[in-house]
């Protein structure tokens, strides 16, 4: 039987790192896990990101700016700290004001996960990682669907999640002071990664890989500090926690392809659950 060797994790720091595109008035940062695809813009008033063909969904998240967001004949003009989600096909996203704009794909925007920053990491499909399996189509049909973060604060999580039929992308609340080190979360994903995008302050992540038979690809401990903007990668079957450790605003947030089933079937977890039904066994059981 051949032991796997273990996948390394993705520190992609945005700051400190050259754009994978750089277009008129827009320069973009690109980093992949297995299904997913994360491209972190700093566009300028006017710069126009585009997609011609695009074959699933995707995710615009608008963290500061402002972006006009064009699919077929629907349109949307999104501020500061919205997301929409872009029906498949053409669309186009052209920046009101200068800021920072991300999109989230899947590994269906195939010309983007080849320009990735950590584009080798998969050079073997990733095996371990369950493929990307879309779910239902709306029943309202493909549109653009918009969001007002404000709107999907609860009391009771710090969550608010939103999926659509590839992806699932989860806006962690801020956080305002370092989190707690006697409170984290240590956790691992059996079959799937998670992308955490770190768009404020800076972050810790610990990650801890299983041991194999093979005592020679043991890997060490990882414990790497990161600003903002950056993506990292967990693989899956890794532990790992995050903490912010630095004072101010810090927001994380968390993407994952395809949708999670365990947050899925948790009654009211998922903010726009109404619109995308879970696939049929799975619907039935919650």
């Amino acid at each position: 039987m051949t032991v796997q060797q273990p996948r390394s994790a993705t520190y992609a720091a945005h700051y400190d790192t050259a754009p994978q595109q750089q277009d008129a008035g827009a320069r973009t940062w690109l980093t992949r896990g297995a299904n997913f695809v994360v491209a972190v813009s700093q566009v300028e008033a006017g710069a126009v990101l585009a997609r011609d063909a695009n074959p699933d969904e995707y995710f615009v998240f608008v963290h500061s700016g402002g972006a006009r967001i064009q699919a077929g004949a629907d349109l949307i003009d999104a501020a500061p700290e919205t997301v929409t989600i872009v029906p498949p096909g053409a669309s186009r996203v052209e920046a009101t004001a200068a800021g920072t704009i991300v999109r989230v794909f899947s590994n269906r925007a195939a010309d983007l996960a080849a320009a990735s920053v950590n584009q080798a990491v998969y050079a073997d499909g990733a095996p371990e990682v369950a493929p990307l399996v879309p779910w239902p189509d709306p029943p309202a049909g493909f549109k653009l669907r918009h969001y007002v973060l404000a709107d999907h604060v609860r009391p009771d999580s710090n969550m608010r999640i939103f999926r659509s039929t590839n992806l699932m992308v989860n806006f962690l609340a801020k956080r305002v002071v370092p989190r707690d080190v006697h409170k984290l979360s240590p956790h691992t994903h059996a079959d799937f990664e998670q992308g955490s995008l770190a768009i404020q302050g800076t972050y810790a992540h610990h990650l801890r890989w299983p041991w194999t038979p093979d005592m020679d690809m043991w890997k060490e401990d990882e414990h790497v500090e990161i600003g903002s903007p950056s993506v990292t990668v967990i693989p899956a079957k890794v532990l790992h926690t995050s903490r912010n450790v630095s004072q101010g605003d810090c927001w994380l947030i968390d993407i994952f392809g395809p949708p999670r089933m365990d947050f899925s079937s948790k009654p009211g977890l998922v903010c726009n659950a109404d619109e995308y039904p879970m696939p049929a066994p799975a619907a039935a059981a919650a």
